[in-house]
């Protein structure tokens, strides 16, 4: 296969995977490994991955990978995720969903809740709740980004302090080893601490491939969540500082 075919698939397994070995491509695509290590350094020269030893990962810089390669990334593990979500969600409850593919999986298990009050500053969270007759879902106001139909900025703040909601459930972009939950865009940030403040309880969801990025723009801490849904288990130190917290983690799939 040519350099040109496999970059593609290279970044294809990057953005699955949260990173990609030296020697896992040169298997992949039964090439040497010195290959390989020429077809990362060029990615890593245009920016698309960051070398690390052994391998590439996606590049954390500051700007988001795009909503539609967002939306089919990960599905499987996002929709195990949202299942187990939708699972520790009560009926008949007042309920906020923000910005992102993971809530949107969320909201898509949610269609056969009953008499949920359902707040959102997505607009992609509204438009699959609209097939749920028994969910009233009220949209927050806020500047549309028109990139992923997300409501951001003041005026999406100011609205969201009008409620006291039961519970909120939150995504982000990328989770660090302290627990501090990130985020690219510091608008976007600032009504996601307006979630946080306005919620009796709080959900993360949030696959293992935000485990390996990193974003510029801290929402908060793990110590700050009641529940965090993801598809594989923490290491051991921040499993045990979420144990101290009080945070309970769930592996969806794994009871």
């Amino acid at each position: 296969m040519s350099q040109s075919l496999r970059h593609p698939e290279i970044l294809e397994i990057a953005r699955r995977d949260g990173k990609v070995t030296v020697e896992g491509l040169a298997q992949h695509f039964g090439v040497t490994l010195q290959t390989i290590r020429r077809d990362l350094s060029d990615l890593a020269d245009t920016g698309r991955l960051e070398r690390v030893h052994g391998g590439a990962v996606l590049p954390s810089g500051t700007m988001n990978i795009g909503y539609e390669e967002r939306r089919h990334l990960n599905m499987d593990a996002k929709t195990a995720i949202a299942r187990a979500c939708a699972e520790r969600i009560p009926h008949g409850i007042s309920l906020f969903l923000n910005i992102g593919t993971s809530t949107e999986a969320v909201a898509r298990e949610l269609l056969h809740h009953k008499g949920l009050m359902v707040v959102t500053n997505n607009m992609n969270v509204a438009n699959i709740l609209v097939a749920n007759p028994d969910c009233e879902v009220l949209v927050s106001g806020g500047n549309l980004r028109r990139t992923d139909g997300g409501l951001i900025g003041a005026l999406a703040t100011e609205s969201i302090r009008q409620f006291k909601f039961d519970l909120a459930v939150i995504g982000c972009s990328a989770l660090d080893g302290e627990g501090d939950i990130l985020d690219f865009d510091i608008q976007e940030v600032g009504v996601s601490r307006a979630i946080l403040r306005q919620s009796r309880r709080t959900y993360l969801v949030a696959d293992q491939s935000k485990f390996k990025r990193s974003a510029p723009a801290r929402i908060a801490s793990l110590s700050e969540i009641d529940k965090f849904l993801t598809d594989a288990p923490l290491e051991p130190g921040l499993a045990a500082a979420c144990a101290d917290w009080g945070c309970e983690v769930v592996v969806a799939g794994r009871g």
